[in-house]
This record gives C-alpha cells, sequence and structure tokens, in this order.
C-alpha cells in the first residue's frame, strides 16, 4: 500500500442544490463553481468536526465514564486568491448565501466527477467577506467564513 500525495489532488466546488447529499451527482457538481485554482494552498480551513463529550459517570464511578454529545464545526473559513477582472467566487459567496461545499481528495484535482467517487458534503451558509490584511511580497487575498447549516456527509458517493 502506497502513501497518498495531496499535492494537485483536492478538487473543491460550491454547488447551490444537491438533492441528496450521500449520493450527489454528476450534473448537480458541474453546474457548481470549482474553487481549487482559486483557493490558497491553505485555503480549505476548520472542516475537521468535533464531538463533545458527555460525563456519563455516577457517584459511585471510580473512573471518568464518557458519552458521545454533539459533533459540530466551528471556524471554518475558505480562502482565495483575488482575482482581477471578473471574479466569479467573489461575486458569488455573498454574505447569506447558502449551499454545498463538496470536496473530493486522493484524484487529480483536473479528473472531471465520475460516478462512485468519494465526496465530502457540508452544507454552509456564507458569512461577511474578511479582506486579508495587506502584505508585502504576497497576493491579495480574502476568506470567507462558513457556518453549518445542516447535517454533512464526509463519506458521500457521486451518483
Amino acid at each position: 500500500m502506497a502513501d497518498i500525495i495531496s499535492d494537485g489532488r483536492t478538487r473543491a466546488a460550491w454547488a447551490t442544490t444537491i438533492a441528496n447529499i450521500a449520493a450527489p451527482t454528476v450534473a448537480e457538481l458541474n453546474a457548481g463553481i470549482l474553487l481549487q485554482s482559486t483557493l490558497t494552498p491553505a485555503g480549505l480551513q476548520g472542516l475537521q468536526p468535533e464531538t463533545a463529550k458527555i460525563d456519563a459517570s455516577s457517584l459511585a464511578s471510580r473512573i471518568t465514564l464518557q458519552r458521545n454529545g454533539r459533533a459540530g464545526i466551528d471556524g471554518a473559513m475558505l480562502e482565495f486568491k483575488k482575482q482581477d477582472g471578473t471574479d466569479t467566487i467573489y461575486d458569488t459567496l455573498l454574505f447569506g448565501v447558502t449551499g454545498y461545499l463538496v470536496v473530493r481528495t486522493s484524484v487529480l484535482e483536473s479528473t472531471a466527477w465520475t460516478a462512485a467517487q468519494k465526496v465530502r458534503v457540508y452544507p454552509m451558509e456564507c458569512g461577511e467577506v474578511q479582506h486579508v490584511d495587506i502584505e508585502e511580497n504576497t497576493l491579495e487575498r480574502y476568506q470567507i467564513p462558513l457556518t453549518l447549516t445542516g447535517q454533512w456527509n464526509l463519506r458521500a458517493t457521486v451518483a
């Protein structure tokens, strides 16, 4: 078994409509906006779910017992390189816009969406744009904070 290199093997898209997040269709994904070429190298941030712990101990317990509580995503953010001319992503991901962030890994980003590919689907709402402070020797960048609006699917399969 070989390790999978991540460079060049992440595809991300913003889709406005997905009927079944466990099985987004090729057509739904193709109708979305591809993001990976405009995202910064660390542009997919905060998408790791965290599970809260519930204390299940009793007064009689000699050890702390725990159960899984709610899972959530906090601090999700997309960071983009600002584009000159028409910047479709900047003009689309406005405050309050809802949609689905779809992420595929382990396959060359240039490979088209096809049935049976594994993807992660996150129903999200866009927050207000945050322009990254201007620095020397860097590109102009902006960030879009995201909030989760429904149950995600981390093991979806393209239909």
